[in-house]
């Protein structure tokens, strides 16, 4: 979720403010051990739940600021293993358009830079994964976004983002990862660079897009053969996706947001389908520009 708000190459216009929740839901039976995918008994389906606060505020034409906050809830239909609930990470962002360039005859060429950080909200346990609600990390990551939107509303979309995260503290004093044994209860978190391709239709408030993305964790090692994650494993997958944004008639600054998702290969994550939705509402201003 924070990723389709981040990454869409789409800027408010000076004085707009875009604020609304999206709800989503996460499901999956079978996942990847490493790279051989299994399912298992001992804990069935896992399905993530997930409240998204979000406002996007135009500080000008160039330059926008973002606050995110995340309540969710984990769940495993099999096993003696509970779900967990709570706040995850709370997560800011600037993102400026660092140059625009019309072409009258074809449309509109802009480059995109965010910056973003998050911080864990809640001291919620990060060693139950998958039913974690995060890893406990805090993270900065910068993302550099290229746009492309013609005239007659089509767009292109590509976008890379590099994340450094830091190391987190477990509840014992030793762990066992990528066949080492280590006497510690702190854990260094390996980054992760991912990148996002999406083009569709994007005008007068209506938005349907269609993208495909993948996300790399630059080290760490697999889950251990019958035994429960850690969270600086590898965590890699390929995805695609389609949204669509309807304003609402009658309603127009406010509009329908509707999401879906498949991942189609992955290492250490659930095969998982995601669906999205939610209302978004711009306040003073254009509702998409």
């Amino acid at each position: 979720l924070r990723a389709q708000t981040i990454d869409d190459g789409i800027m408010l216009s000076d004085g707009e403010l875009q604020a609304g929740g999206l709800f989503s839901y996460d499901t999956w039976n079978e996942y990847w051990e490493g790279t051989l995918k299994r399912v298992n008994g001992n804990i069935g389906t896992i399905t993530t739940s997930t409240n998204l606060w979000t406002a996007n505020y135009a500080v000008s034409d160039r330059l926008n600021v973002m606050g995110m906050v995340p309540y969710v809830w984990t769940r495993a239909s099999l096993g003696v293993l509970h779900g967990i609930q709570g706040f995850q990470d709370l997560t800011l962002a600037a993102k400026w358009s660092g140059f625009e360039k019309p072409a009258p005859a074809s449309g509109t060429l802009r480059g995109i830079l965010v910056v973003s950080a998050g911080i864990p909200m809640s001291n919620y346990n990060l060693e139950l994964l998958p039913l974690s609600i995060g890893t406990g990390s805090t993270w900065v990551s910068g993302r550099g976004t290229v746009n492309f939107q013609s005239g007659p509303g089509w767009f292109l979309n590509g976008s890379a983002a590099y994340t450094w995260r830091s190391g987190v503290e477990l509840d014992r004093p030793y762990f066992y990862t990528d066949d080492e044994f280590f006497m510690s209860s702190e854990v260094d978190m390996p980054n992760t660079f991912d990148y996002v391709a999406s083009a569709g239709y994007m005008k007068n408030g209506l938005m349907a897009a269609f993208a495909f993305s993948q996300l790399q964790t630059l080290g760490g090692g697999d889950i251990r053969r019958q035994d429960m994650p850690i969270p600086s494993n590898q965590m890699n997958f390929s995805k695609v996706g389609g949204m669509l944004m309807y304003p609402i008639p009658k309603l127009r600054p406010l509009a329908f947001r509707l999401a879906v998702a498949q991942v189609l290969s992955g290492q250490n994550v659930g095969e998982a389908t995601t669906v999205t939705t939610g209302l978004m509402y711009t306040f003073n201003g254009k509702a998409g520009r």
